[in-house]
């Protein structure tokens, strides 16, 4: 019998009584609620949010993150530093459940959080936690930092997110028809299906899986032994797990895995999928691969005053709404970084999550242009810069680092910190231009710029992700040509920043400051072609038709 107090607060609609529970690593629901580190866990709020908008019935596993990613912060020389303070919220519900998973052959007691419906009209979300004073120190780990550093404690967190979704459920009395992996990192749960039902097709019958980066460091890779030894594959038989997942030179690659594992798997563009398909059609047993492009919740996201102005014809006000929010974020680049931007002057971020391919400092590539970017006094320009590295990613933290030394020299060029929810909303409520630099190929989806074209921010981005699906090029959004994905990454790098550089001089900052009619429909036609198609309704709709009834 299912529990009663966690059942949905409404009556399926008819088109998605199917049970699906999803799995995911991360959620980004709420600035209040630390359980995200990025891209990820905002498709994956945005996924909850509009499932429970359309009545669907699905449920979400996850993680209780005791610290969660990490909190950025200031050294007191004004450069990146990383706090993991311990994170308390008085809205969870502590449940009484308990069971007992096997972590590296030893058993490890979990715990239960519940994440009621109408906190924030999300669909019912359980988060995991080992954090027990039952369990040893090292076990007790094992939910304490998102993608903690450590090669086990990634492992650790996977077995608990997969195998022990799979435990709770069954405790829960929830039979899912679908059980729908958002990314490998609950491929546990495969196994823990294989050993219920005893063959690997059942298995398939009731997984789907989402792959959202073609990169090599998002795509795990581990030696097989060190797997068995942390009982990764629950009690199934080394045998056939080797005849399953087909390990290459002993080494188990999580995405091949899981894409052999389910009966459907999606990339999240058009352009991923091609990707995906390239990569991945020369191996045996792999699912059908489709596309279902990410997509942002209208309802979190747009400044529903803005798209009042745009749906009444106030033009004027619409301008001045856009003023008011840029003024907002003004507060805040003033009282982080101590600089006093104009909100009549053309105001260009950079904010995502720090990654090498996403290159945060593709315009310090030419240092010439940059300085006559931010000293045109015909077409003035503000810069601001914000996003989390991964904590132990030094590389990219002193990208970061050099940003904020960049910026002690131009009063115009701020780098703030706390790239959280909060934050990027201020940021796309914030900006004329959102400008997006990813590597092409290298971005599965990306998703930042659909939420800032729903708070009137234009794109300029390489034609990477969802892009090409989306900007039509100086009537919605601005794209630069791409540069030869084959020539090596310095001359695309060169190639790209010139681009860049010859859109913003030559086509974007005259239409800002001479044909400020031209540059207003530019917003408006951003702004309604971003719908419905890049709303996460729509999202929520394909996954059904495309995954789960399929």
């Amino acid at each position: 019998m299912e529990n009663q107090q966690y059942l949905h607060p409404y009556a399926y609609a008819p088109a998605y009584q199917k049970r699906v529970a999803y799995f995911c690593m991360e959620y980004a629901i709420a600035q209040s609620l630390k359980l995200y580190a990025g891209g990820l866990g905002f498709l994956a709020g945005s996924h909850m949010r509009s499932a429970y908008e359309l009545k669907q019935n699905v449920i979400g596993i996850g993680i209780f993150w005791k610290y969660g990613y990490y909190d950025q912060v200031r050294q007191p020389d004004q450069t990146m530093g990383v706090l993991f303070q311990e994170k308390i919220y008085g809205f969870l519900e502590k449940t009484s459940i308990r069971f007992e998973i096997t972590v590296n052959r030893a058993p490890v007691q979990v715990g239960v959080y519940y994440l009621p419906p109408h906190i924030f009209g999300t669909v019912p979300l359980f988060l995991l936690t080992t954090d027990l004073p039952e369990n040893n120190y090292l076990a007790q780990t094992i939910s304490h930092k998102l993608y903690d550093s450590d090669k086990a404690a990634r492992i650790a967190a996977s077995i608990l997110l997969g195998a022990g979704g799979f435990k709770l459920l069954e405790i829960l009395g929830v039979a899912p028809d679908i059980y729908h992996l958002n990314e490998a990192h609950a491929l546990p749960l495969a196994f823990a299906l294989l050993e219920k039902y005893g063959n690997a097709d059942e298995v398939r019958k009731r997984v789907v899986f989402t792959t959202h980066t073609p990169e090599e460091a998002g795509n795990e890779k581990t030696d097989i032994r060190l797997l068995q030894d942390m009982s990764f594959f629950l009690k199934v038989p080394p045998e056939q797990v080797q005849q399953l997942v087909k390990p290459e030179g002993g080494i188990l690659d999580h995405t091949l895995a899981a894409l052999r594992l389910a009966k459907r798997s999606n990339a999240v563009s058009r352009m991923h999928g091609e990707t995906l398909v390239r990569k991945w059609q020369g191996y045996s047993g792999v699912s059908p691969i489709l596309s279902i492009t990410n997509a942002q919740s209208y309802a979190y996201w747009a400044d529903k005053p803005l798209y009042d102005c745009l749906q009444t014809d106030q033009d004027q006000r619409l301008v001045q709404r856009k003023q008011d929010l840029k003024k907002q974020l003004f507060e805040e680049v003033a009282d982080q970084a101590g600089d006093m931007l104009d909100e009549k002057v053309f105001t260009i971020v950079w904010a995502r999550r720090f990654a090498a391919y996403k290159r945060a400092d593709l315009l310090l590539e030419d240092m010439d242009l940059l300085h006559s970017l931010l000293t045109n006094n015909t077409y003035p320009v503000q810069l601001i810069w914000a996003g989390k590295p991964y904590p132990m990613d030094y590389g990219a933290i002193t990208v970061f680092d050099k940003l904020v030394n960049l910026s002690r020299a131009y009063p115009n060029c701020s780098v703030l910190v706390g790239y959280e929810l909060k934050l990027s909303k201020l940021l796309k409520q914030g900006a004329d231009l959102w400008l997006s630099s990813s590597l092409v190929t290298h971005e599965a989806s990306g998703t930042s710029g659909m939420s800032a074209a729903m708070n009137g921010a234009v794109l300029l981005s390489t034609a990477d992700g969802w892009v090409p699906e989306f900007v039509r090029h100086g009537i919605n959004g601005f794209v630069a040509p791409p540069a030869d994905p084959k020539l090596p990454q310095h001359e695309q790098d060169d190639l790209d920043a010139k681009n860049v550089y010859d859109i913003l001089q030559h086509e974007i900052l005259p239409l800002y400051y001479t044909q400020p009619d031209r540059w207003r429909s530019i917003i408006k036609n951003s702004m309604r072609d971003i719908l419905p198609f890049f709303d996460s309704t729509r999202l929520a709709q394909e996954y059904y038709e495309k995954l789960y009834n399929a």
